[in-house]
């Protein structure tokens, strides 16, 4: 169970962890497949962002489980990293990648909910940072 002042919060930082793993776990699969293409080099762009995407997404669903004040700030980058992983996905035609490209524009808008502050803990309200 997440930590959160309410359950519409506690919903709402579930649904975005959960896209926000799904998400890295396509991307992952998506960079494989796209490494075992005949055109490795004419996929770099989509392993890169692949990569970069899965990560930003593994280290949000952290924050995001945390409770963490910060997890509103690295939501709005993480949803900037999954729009350009969507977008540059969506120039293939391989399914991997469009199962891709679908993931990320979840995680995308979650993401986007989720900076716009709704269901993240503010300081004071159960976030788990010290003040300093």
């Amino acid at each position: 169970m997440l930590p959160a002042s309410n359950s519409g919060e506690e919903a709402a930082m579930e649904s975005c962890l959960e896209a926000c793993q799904a998400c890295a776990d396509a991307c992952d699969r998506c960079a494989a497949a796209c490494l075992r293409e005949e055109d490795r080099k004419m996929m770099a762009a989509c392993i890169a962002g692949d990569i970069d995407c899965a990560a930003l997404c593994r280290t949000v669903a952290g924050f995001l489980a945390r409770g963490s004040a910060l997890a509103s700030s690295l939501c709005a980058v993480c949803a900037d990293a999954c729009e350009a992983c969507a977008d540059e996905c969506g120039k293939h035609t391989m399914q991997h990648c469009q199962d891709c490209a679908a993931a990320c524009r979840r995680c995308a808008v979650e993401c986007r909910r989720m900076a716009s502050g709704a269901g993240v803990a503010q300081p004071g309200r159960g976030s788990h940072m010290a003040a300093h």
